[in-house]
């Protein structure tokens, strides 16, 4: 769809979106642009005169209609760790008389280390229930401050119902938060619809804006003046240029800011965000389903020591596709090698992400001729693909 707007090395097929997109051709002329002419030649001046004040704000109503939200709901900054900490201790003080924070056992594990530290510095005895992703909906109850769930699981691509759990909360009372990482610019999303409280994601994965892109946050809009911002940062303050001693928040979304924004980092998701103004993210749906199972069905066929861990049902699963496989390390390690880059989550998941912006049909074929080859000739075996790297 987009292909001749990214740059991919010749001799790669790129499967590993879902972790990191490739670089939009357009973003480094945008950061240079940001480094020379704004930094460059306005020096501090450029807070106003090239809106970098304004920037989280503006990308954030750039970045809305890809998730279904309303303008003016979305603020972008900081890290996904840090919005997941503030949507999670916003939800909690919405409900002060509830004692269970309920996730699943699918979730990414930073969200759970982020409620297991936001537990200890509250003073409230709050359980961070953790239950099967098929059962969550079965452990929704009057108990349930905040139903905490990544809406596609990173390492199988499960896809939870958004509408339906969401729904399930609500009538019990719960507030409903949840990561989009692995759905923001994969699949169609609508806040609007689906009405839940908080949803926070990601910009580096499918929305290609580079390796430390900042995170967003989203507040439904009838919360936006109440969500109370758990870290009360200059920058989220109602008037931060008073420097009033006390914290006052803004009356918008834009209390869920926190420090100074990545002016740079922002320069390249402006240029991503470019790519998608044009875009059909039903058609990306409906492209990213018919590589999947492309790919599935030529796997199965090739390689039957693998075994299928994501949803078969396309419906149920997000835009990757994972095989469990006793040596899936080293086979990625190999695949690497020979131009097919995936990647690897413990215990044995080999991860495969089809990003229909720029990987085509022939791109899949290729790869599992490569993958075949690789298992035919057990070349995975040499010794060098068995040793691990830091960063998997």
């Amino acid at each position: 769809m987009k292909r001749d707007q990214f740059y991919l090395p010749n001799g790669i097929i790129y499967l590993d979106g879902n972790s990191l997109g490739p670089v939009p051709k357009a973003a480094a002329a945008r950061v240079q642009q940001a480094v020379t002419d704004e930094w460059g030649e306005q020096l501090i001046t450029a807070w106003n005169k090239a809106g970098w004040f304004h920037q989280p704000r503006d990308l954030g109503n750039r970045l809305a209609p890809i998730i279904g939200a309303q303008n003016g709901s979305v603020v972008i900054g900081d890290t996904l760790s840090i919005k997941v900490y503030q949507a999670l201790a916003a939800g909690l003080n919405l409900r002060p008389e509830r004692t269970v924070i309920l996730t699943d056992s699918g979730n990414f594990p930073t969200d759970l280390y982020m409620a297991e530290g936001l537990i200890k510095v509250i003073d409230r005895d709050i359980e961070l229930k953790v239950v099967l992703p098929e059962e969550v909906g079965k452990h929704l109850d009057e108990t349930v401050a905040v139903m905490m769930l990544t809406q596609v699981d990173y390492r199988t691509g499960r896809l939870h119902d958004m509408a339906e759990l969401t729904k399930k909360a609500h009538e019990v009372g719960a507030v409903a938060l949840w990561d989009l990482a692995h759905s923001a610019g994969a699949l169609p999303v609508d806040l609007e619809a689906c009405h839940p409280e908080f949803a926070v994601g990601c910009t580096y994965k499918y929305l290609n804006a580079g390796p430390g892109a900042p995170a967003f946050i989203y507040t439904r809009p009838d919360l936006a003046d109440k969500a109370e911002p758990a870290l009360s940062g200059w920058m989220g303050h109602n008037k931060p240029f008073s420097f009033e001693r006390t914290y006052t928040p803004s009356p918008s979304v834009e209390r869920m800011r926190v420090g100074t924004p990545p002016v740079l980092q922002m320069a390249a998701l402006s240029a991503a965000l470019d790519i998608w103004e044009d875009v059909s993210l039903h058609d990306i749906r409906a492209k990213s389903i018919e590589l999947s199972e492309l790919f599935i069905a030529e796997v199965e066929k090739r390689c039957p020591e693998f075994l299928l861990i994501s949803p078969r049902d396309s419906a149920l699963r997000g835009s990757q596709v994972s095989f469990a496989f006793e040596h899936g390390y080293p086979v990625i390690q190999a695949l690497i090698a020979d131009g097919v880059i995936g990647d690897f989550r413990e215990p044995n998941v080999m991860r495969f992400g089809f990003t229909p912006l720029y990987i085509e049909r022939e791109d899949v074929l290729n790869a599992v001729c490569i993958l075949e080859k690789i298992m035919r000739e057990k070349s995975w075996q040499q010794e060098q693909f068995s040793k691990r790297s830091e960063v998997t």
